[in-house]
């Protein structure tokens, strides 16, 4: 199974910026789906954003416009930039991966599609 550790969360003020890294290890697929969901306290895991071995890339409509996911293959580091931060968007993210079909728009957002999971890193957005 993968080994999937997230860094970068941290305290932000609102309107700031941050980029969230997940490192993979012993990457190696050709078929794959990759994706960001967070969790607050108060609600259910909600997929944010996914991309796949198809160079399909998904946003969740509550954030689109304000993050991008993006892909290290050389390095196997999946990214989430994330851009004119809420206090909303306060939540532990988590990175999740499936290798054995791509992403797919009725499906990339159930977490329960995903077989590896990160530990998750949190972000704290202040009014």
């Amino acid at each position: 199974r993968l080994q999937l550790v997230e860094s970068g969360g941290a305290s932000v003020q609102a309107g700031g910026s941050l980029t969230l890294s997940c490192t993979a290890s012993d990457f190696d697929y050709r078929t794959f789906c990759l994706a960001w969901f967070r969790q607050s306290p108060s609600k259910d895991r909600e997929a944010v954003a996914a991309l796949d071995s198809w160079d399909s890339e998904y946003y969740a409509a509550s954030v689109e416009g304000r993050v991008t996911i993006t892909l290290d293959s050389s390095r196997n580091i999946l990214s989430l930039r994330l851009t004119n931060l809420k206090p909303q968007d306060t939540a532990t993210y988590y990175c999740a991966a499936r290798v054995d079909r791509p992403c797919f728009r009725d499906d990339y957002f159930y977490s329960s599609e995903y077989t590896d999971w990160g530990q998750g890193t949190l972000i704290t957005v202040s009014p």
